[in-house]
């Protein structure tokens, strides 16, 4: 994070270990200008510092606590139920990285963290970070041993399938589709925007979680009519979520399993975050399908962290890459020119990438 201070700068002098590396402060290296210092590498190395410390803020609540109002720091202790030792390193460490502000001795949120990170608006993202605290974060522990067996590092190493443990039980099976709501906000706004929804009626998100998709799409053209096609213990879950925007009525949940089920037929059919869960020969099953359910003239939208064909500069699609190595047993993300390649191969006739926000991407193609 950009706001971030250096590691090294956490020492106010020369003394301790970081402080001692820290070129022209007792260093070998001298002061010219233009040395070589380690503070990138001793940024990333211990980058979990703050990633943690974030994580934890969402899960005490503390942005979804300050949204009522701003508060000192022994009133916010006492409301989280926080001990006395550390509380004000915590809040104080989230100013410094940037994720609260502090004014005349009382903390309170920055505008991001008031939209996004108070769980009573519908904007909230958290449910990405709090799944990242309660499974990623101790998964990622053993990236080592993932990248040594090439086998995912979650529940699945006693034996479970992830995703059956995740949709058997009702209270994970929510966490994980609001995470999935948190992931795929910002792209689902950019793709309400960026694609010609003009030129088409209807639409089907394939395994669309909550409706974030379906929700956006509808409520920036009145005259689209779609769905979402998921498995049908998602389907409570999803009517709940459109009903709160007053959707209902144009909006319907498909329940079935896109590797057992033909997709619904729609005029534009969208998958997102969802080819980099498989592998290769599923991810080919699946643009196949889409391909057999639209018309002449539909479209496909694929849209995940699309990976730049040189494979140098999106490193947020890398790293995603390597968490469905965490998390799945063939899985992983993919460049634009890779899954242009499926999408002709499958049949279709013109495709195209586009940048959608931040570290995603869509891929298009015409049938």
């Amino acid at each position: 994070m950009s706001s971030n201070p250096s590691v090294s700068d956490t020492h106010a002098g020369n003394s301790g270990e970081l402080g001692a590396l820290r070129p022209g402060r007792g260093s070998s290296s001298g002061d010219a200008p233009g040395e070589i210092a380690p503070d990138k590498i001793l940024q990333l190395g211990l980058g979990f510092w703050g990633s943690k410390t974030l994580l934890s803020a969402v899960e005490l609540g503390v942005f979804t606590r300050l949204a009522r109002g701003p508060l000192n720091a022994e009133s916010l202790r006492a409301r989280l139920n926080l001990h006395p030792r550390g509380a004000d390193d915590f809040f104080d460490a989230l100013v410094a990285l940037g994720m609260l502000q502090r004014a005349d001795g009382h903390y309170y949120n920055t505008p991001e963290g008031d939209l996004f990170l108070d769980s009573a608006k519908p904007s909230y993202i958290g449910g990405l970070l709090e799944m990242a605290n309660a499974r990623l974060y101790p998964a990622w522990g053993d990236l080592t041993t993932g990248l040594k067996s090439g086998e995912p590092q979650n529940e699945s190493k006693q034996a479970k399938d992830t995703f059956a443990e995740l949709y058997s039980d009702p209270a994970r099976l929510k966490q994980f589709l609001s995470a999935m709501t948190g992931i795929s906000m910002s792209a689902a706004r950019a793709l309400a925007q960026q694609f010609p929804w003009q030129s088409f009626k209807s639409f089907i998100d394939v395994g669309g979680a909550q409706g974030c998709v379906c929700v956006q799409l509808a409520l920036a053209h009145p005259h689209l009519t779609g769905g979402e096609f998921d498995l049908p213990v998602v389907g409570p879950i999803f009517d709940e979520y459109v009903r709160s925007f007053g959707l209902a009525h144009r909006l319907r949940f498909h329940p079935g399993s896109f590797f057992n089920d033909p997709l619904p037929g729609a005029e534009v059919i969208v998958m997102g975050h969802i080819l980099h869960d498989w592998d290769l020969e599923q991810k080919r099953m699946l643009v196949a399908k889409a391909y057999a359910a639209l018309p002449q003239g539909g479209a496909f939208v694929v849209y995940d962290a699309i990976i730049d064909d040189d494979r140098r500069r999106n490193a947020f699609g890398l790293l995603m890459s390597l968490n469905m190595l965490i998390e799945t047993r063939g899985g992983f993300d993919y460049t634009g020119a890779d899954c242009r390649g499926w999408m002709h191969d499958a049949g279709f006739k013109e495709t195209r990438v586009e940048p959608l926000c931040g570290p995603d991407s869509m891929v298009i193609a015409l049938k």
